[in-house]
């Protein structure tokens, strides 16, 4: 009964369908018969085949039957193969932590449109050994070819590394609006300097008007300052670097001219409208592809941190194998003692002035009548238009002398006297309330310290 209800269900599905032809009245009597198996011989004597082997040697001839069991065997033994493919691209990570050299690929350069030039119209001839093809009919563009934009890309980190590994200042140059932050990025990991504003003609070739004010220092090895150069450096000239870093030199010609009259070395991003001799070590990329140039940015970054840690890690070992003097020479003994003390005179200066005024905010009982005017005042009375005394007080020379600020420590009543003088309407009243003693010590401080300027109305020195 169950195998009946199973073949109505499900048909020929359930079980293949037999290759001996037989008829269907015989099958469903089969199938409907509740007598033992050992009993339904034929009358020829031979037993008939089983179900169960029909349906197996029927199942191993099919090849429907053997494909499936192919792909599921294929599928348990494959299944812990492959992976997940995530978005890998995320924006803030080029910034973030920027791509070594040795993580360029031509997949990473090609998600970068690194290979996107500019029209065919437009093209530089001397880019033609960097040109892969021609894309387009209607507005056709270059094609930049990958293998030679990884190989120049790599060429100029190793050009980047060894500069920095042998003390050299490098400076990146980016003046286009969105490329601020990449050189910044660039410059803080190869400990060098950035420019994302206008350059500023003439800043090589006449660097003694131009950053002649600008603060100098000598370090050591070891990127920690060293004092006595100080008389040497008012008249040493400004530093110049010795490899630049330009992310767009069609802007910056004149950088790069400059750049050339004092031999120095130069890296840039050439587009197929730009013209590759501009530059020393040029790499043919998309000027143009903000995620192109902050690729090409981080690697030339990361290649400099590189060459600063192999720097540092000799010098601590003691091995140092380069000189750059800048033209300074080495300064005598009372030199580095002279610079010695002024730095300390300059520090104990500083904490004295801390203290001192700690210890005014410190005090809160009134000074004595006697010690009131026991130095010299920065105040200066002058006479004003109206004939009244107004009290003019030298800022700057206030925040450098707190012990003047003692002298206004008197009694409550000169307190605010004192503090009135500015008020035109108040000024009789105060005056009137002017103890005798301090109107005359106040009087002689006049005389003695503030030159007053004398006219035909000049103030009252006491009620009248």
């Amino acid at each position: 009964m169950i195998i009946r209800s199973l073949m109505l269900r499900h048909g020929g599905l359930a079980l293949p369908r037999a290759t001996t032809p037989f008829r269907a009245s015989q099958w469903r009597r089969c199938l409907a018969t509740d007598a033992p198996t050992h009993h339904a011989a034929d009358s020829s004597g031979q037993t008939p085949p089983s179900l169960e082997s029909k349906s197996q040697e029927d199942s191993s001839e099919d090849p429907t039957v053997a494909q499936w069991n192919f792909f599921q065997h294929q599928k348990a033994h494959t299944s812990s193969l492959g992976g997940v493919p995530e978005p890998q691209y995320k924006p803030f990570m080029l910034l973030a932590n920027p791509p070594r050299p040795h993580d360029i690929t031509l997949e990473l350069l090609l998600a970068s449109q690194s290979h996107l030039g500019h029209a065919t119209s437009l093209w530089n001839p001397a880019n033609a050994k960097y040109i892969f093809g021609i894309r387009g009919d209607h507005d056709p563009i270059h094609i930049i070819s990958l293998d030679v934009t990884a190989a120049h890309l790599r060429r100029a980190c190793k050009v980047v590394q060894g500069v920095a590994a042998k003390g050299g200042l490098i400076l990146f140059v980016g003046t286009r609006r969105d490329q601020a932050r990449c050189v910044v990025r660039a410059a803080e990991l190869a400990k060098g300097c950035h420019l994302f504003d206008k350059w500023t003609p003439g800043t090589l070739t006449n660097g003694q008007q131009i950053l002649g004010r600008c603060k100098k220092k000598a370090v050591n090895e070891v990127d920690e300052e060293v004092v006595g150069f100080e008389p040497q450096l008012k008249y040493s000239s400004a530093v110049k670097p010795d490899l630049v870093v330009c992310l767009n030199p069609l802007e910056n010609y004149t950088l790069l001219h400059e750049c050339g009259i004092h031999n120095i070395p130069t890296i840039g991003i050439i587009d197929t409208d730009a013209n590759p001799t501009w530059v020393t070590y040029p790499i043919p990329a998309n000027d143009d592809s903000l995620r192109c140039v902050q690729v090409i940015a981080g690697a030339l970054g990361r290649a400099g941190e590189e060459g600063q840690a192999q720097r540092l890690a000799r010098a601590q070992a003691g091995h140092v194998d380069y000189a750059a003097t800048h033209g300074l020479e080495m300064p005598t003994k009372d030199e580095f003692d002279s610079a010695k003390r002024a730095q300390r005179g300059i520090s104990e200066h500083d904490e004295d002035a801390e203290d001192d005024e700690l210890l005014f905010e410190a005090t809160s009982d009134p000074a004595d009548e006697d010690d009131m005017f026991a130095k010299p005042s920065n105040n200066i009375f002058a006479k004003t238009e109206d004939g009244l005394l107004a009290n003019t007080v030298d800022a700057s020379r206030s925040k450098q002398a707190p012990d003047a600020a003692r002298q206004v420590q008197a009694s409550p009543q000169t307190e605010a006297v004192i503090d009135g003088l500015t008020d035109v309407e108040a000024e009789d009243e105060q005056l009137g309330t002017l103890a005798a003693e301090d109107m005359e010590l106040l009087s002689a401080k006049r005389e003695e310290n503030v030159d007053v300027v004398s006219g035909p109305s000049a103030p009252k020195t006491g009620s009248e």
